[in-house]
């Protein structure tokens, strides 16, 4: 995926949304196998494949895919970009911009045949097999000749005059030995090359002819694209014009196709949109029955519709609003096309979404660049809302002013728009009605380039053209703070949960804002151009901007340090990160795909050391349209290499460790009587007594059987070992005054094995005094050595528990005690005054201007 070495830490590609078709025009196959049809069209440097069922490149290499996934052949030998192609039987024809027509063996990969053009006299410009035709060719020319080539034998058979007009389309017509020929005059031709005889002419007003196709289900219909987006139907019994489809696509028709034996159209153009329309209505018009639609002009922003991250909202140049789905295409849908009076064909979109009330109301407003009108819009309908907001203010002066900048509140009641007029105007989303403005005449004196409300409602931040950052309460629109900045605002983002406003100048810097404290605590330099968007992480340790250097970079707030960058082909436009924190999405510069960016750091350990201020970014490739099994990048050892970090067992001998065992292991200790209690079945179970196999009787002349006897109630069952007991490993380590093999022993043990050995050490239950001694010097040299201080107090708290009172009772066993909590009393000592170190620290990180 990269370029080089060196490549991004935190994000690779993963996969594109939205990219659908381009100019050139689809294959539609029948697999024989699954019985169903397979379109293909071609995205940039892919192609997908389609079910037909289920739909809701120039270069001088030739590359041959199996099963879509596997090259198999690779045909070399052109010197022009090829730009037409044929599948003949054991051969592939090809044409180059040269004119040169090569004829490949499919196996072998050799030429079989190899015919040059002069390009004034007959340049190739569509070619086709003929029905029932072995071994024939019909080429088109853009001189308006067609010959006729027997490919076998490298013979012309016949060269047909034309009709004074350039060849665009060559067609097999139902009808054997009748072709259909588009012209570039916008005739349809119907010709018989057996007789050589023109059959019938059609002609088309919207220009050249693009594409034919005939209908093979019994209709005798002919469709033709044109290229302002109409789709032509032709009776050709009646030889005339039946029906108009019209604006099919909004670019040029670019193939189509009737699938055989069905009244079913596949179309598809240069606006990103592959279309099915079915024939099931009087009159023989097509209606729309599944398709796939993305963008047909650059996104121009992009933001995540809600938590879970599994949709994108997506504004463009084309006018309209979709959603795209990351997990599959057939969630995605469009919210539609603004239609706003005397608004020119194209513009771009930026807009703020809030789900919080999205089901009662409309959650999203959009402003147009270049109109003073915001519109609404709600996710639920999949439509344009119900309210466009307009101020009254400028009734007279109407195209004077724009909207730069909008903003709901996290409750979806109130929508606030920032005018380059320096108006702030606040709506209510519910009726759309005006509900006040910000400050006495104006917010700012010049253009208001950013505007955001805080997760409370309590604060309303703005800045201005004026370089002045003003911070508004939001019920009173009274002025609270006014910040003055090194340089004019470009734009403003808002972390709500963290309360960081990132503020993005015209000096190409970037200052962090605290909204709790209104001091700037963060700069950040080093982009070469315009900042374009920003971004934070669902947590907001990063904030990722783009800029129009083609550079996306990752700063750490925390430390105030760039630690990941990497560039892109096309300047990134607009970038989303997913609330999940799980992907990037990100638009770019003259592309019409929204494309995707995992985050490494979830699936993996990544270093982010701070990057050196000469660090060379390296241009990474945007990610595909489907994901792929890259091989592994080998990143540069200077920059991110990952070095595996093994921790000693203690870092200072000054410093408290602790054991790292898991809490199971010590911290139930005190409590398991308690839990022995709890955890004891009310009855113990009981088994059913089997009858013998001669049940006794009672003597005399009535039979009884004999009641079993029950043992006394006074019997004990307590069985005394006696001298059967032994000394555990554990008790003669301690006996041995080995402590740091005793301590080891203990840790391997569960809590109920260390309460019995710790009751155990007690003269009633076979110890011994001097014992009990060495286990206290034990807890004494674990608290000097300050390791494992969680274990050293949960076993000190267990033995005091079983021994106090016998621990009270002897003096040998009491001054151990005293010199074990002295040793307490000093750890603890030390520790308090490094937690008041640290309070002390923090109090001023948070309130002092770093």
């Amino acid at each position: 995926m990269s370029v080089g070495k060196k490549g991004s830490a935190i994000f690779s590609g993963f996969r594109a949304l939205g990219l659908y078709s381009n100019h050139l025009a689809h294959v539609l196959r029948f697999h024989k196998k699954h019985r169903e049809f397979y379109v293909l069209t071609a995205v940039g440097q892919c192609f997908h494949t389609y079910n037909v069922s289920k739909v809701s490149t120039s270069d001088v290499i030739i590359y041959v895919f199996a099963s879509f996934i596997q090259v198999v052949h690779t045909y070399t030998g052109h010197q022009g970009d090829v730009h037409l192609l044929l599948p003949f039987g054991d051969h592939l024809i090809s044409v180059d911009k040269d004119n040169v027509v090569i004829i490949w063996d499919v196996e072998s990969e050799d030429t079989y045949l190899q015919i040059s053009y002069d390009k004034a006299s007959f340049e190739v410009s569509a070619l086709m097999h003929p029905s029932t035709y072995l071994n024939k060719i019909l080429f088109g020319s853009s001189q308006g000749s067609l010959q006729l080539w027997n490919i076998k034998s490298n013979k012309l058979l016949f060269t047909f005059p034309g009709w004074a007009s350039a060849v665009t389309v060559l067609q097999q017509t139902p009808a054997v030995d009748v072709v259909g020929v588009g012209l570039a005059s916008g005739q349809i031709i119907i010709h018989n090359i057996r007789c050589n005889e023109t059959l019938m002419k059609f002609q088309q007003d919207w220009g050249p002819v693009t594409a034919l196709s005939f209908r093979t289900d019994g209709h005798p219909i002919m469709a033709s694209g044109s290229p302002i987006g109409h789709i032509g139907l032709w009776d050709l019994e009646e030889k005339k014009l039946v029906s108009q489809m019209r604006d099919a696509h909004t670019t040029a028709i670019a193939g189509l196709t009737f699938l055989q034996n069905e009244p079913l159209l596949i179309t598809n153009g240069a606006d990103n949109a592959i279309r099915v329309w079915i024939f099931d209505v009087a009159g023989g018009d097509g209606r729309l029955l599944r398709h796939r639609t993305g963008h047909s002009a650059p996104p121009t922003k992009i933001k995540h519709n809600d938590q879970s991250g599994l949709n994108i909202l997506s504004a463009g140049q084309d006018g309209t609003l979709q959603s795209f789905s990351t997990v599959h295409e057939r969630f995605n849908k469009s919210l539609g096309h603004v239609h706003v009076k005397l608004m020119c064909a194209i513009f771009m979109l930026l807009f703020c979404i809030e789900t919080a009330r999205q089901s009662d109301w409309d959650g999203i407003i959009a402003c147009h660049r270049g109109f003073l009108v915001t519109t609404t819009w709600s996710y639920q309908k999949g439509s344009i809302g119900a309210h466009k907001l307009e101020p009254e203010r400028f009734n007279k002066n109407l195209w004077s002013y724009v909207v730069q900048a909008v903003d709901i509140t996290s409750c979806g009641n109130f929508a606030v728009i920032a005018l380059s007029s320096g108006h702030i105007d606040v709506y209510n989303m519910q009726s759309g009605f005006h509900r006040g403005h910000y400050g006495k005449d104006k917010a700012h004196a010049g253009p208001v380039r950013g505007v955001s409300v805080d997760a409370l409602n309590q604060l309303t931040v703005s800045v201005g053209a004026d370089r002045l950052l003003k911070i508004w309460r939001f019920k009173s629109k009274e002025l609270l703070h006014t910040h003055s900045l090194p340089a004019a605002p470009a734009s403003s983002l808002l972390h709500r949960d963290s309360g960081m406003l990132a503020i993005a100048l015209d000096d190409f810097t970037i200052q962090i804002l605290d909204m709790e404290t209104r001091r700037a605590v963060r700069r950040f330099s080093g982009h070469r151009g315009q900042i374009n968007d920003m971004t934070f992480s669902p947590d907001g340790r990063w904030l990722i901007t783009a800029s129009m250097d083609c550079a996306i970079r990752t700063w750490d707030l925390p430390s105030g340090s760039l630690v990941d960058c990497f560039l892109v082909d096309a300047a990134a436009v607009s970038l989303s990160m997913s609330p999940t924190g799980n992907f990037l999405a990100s638009s770019h510069v003259d592309g019409l795909g929204i494309y995707l960016w995992s985050n490494n750091t979830l699936c993996s350990m990544v270093s982010l050391r701070p990057l050196s201020a000469d660090y060379e970014p390296t241009v990474i490739m945007l990610p595909g349209t489907c994901p792929s099994k890259e091989e592994e990048e080998v990143l540069d050892a200077d920059s991110s290499e990952m070095l595996e970090y093994i921790s000693p067992a203690q870092l200072d001998e000054h410093l408290v460790t602790l054991s790292l065992l898991p809490d199971s292991r010590w911290k139930n200790l005190l409590h398991l009587d308690i839990i022995k209690k709890k955890n004891k079945p009310k009855a113990p179970p009981k088994l059913p007594k089997a009858a013998p196999f001669f049940i006794p009787t009672i003597p005399g002349l009535v039979p009884q059987f004999a009641l079993p006897t029950t043992p006394s109630e006074d019997q004990s069952k307590v069985v005394n070992l006696g001298v059967l007991a032994q000394k555990s490993t554990f008790y003669l380590q301690l006996e041995n005054a080995l402590d740091n093999n005793s301590l080891k022993l203990l840790r391997e043990l569960g809590p109920s094995a260390i309460e019995t050995e710790l009751r155990a050490l007690s003269p009633d239950m076979g110890g011994e005094v001097r014992v009990m001694q060495s286990f206290l010097k034990m807890i004494s040299s674990i608290l000097q050595s300050k390791r494992d201080f969680d274990l050293a107090q949960a076993y000190l708290a267990l033995f005091l528990k079983l021994h106090l009172r016998f621990i009270a009772d002897q003096p040998e066993l009491m001054e151990e005690a005293e010199s074990v909590s002295a040793h307490l009393e000093e750890t603890w000592m030390s520790m308090q005054t490094l937690l008041n170190q640290n309070i002390c620290l923090l109090s001023y990180i948070k309130s002092a201007l770093l």
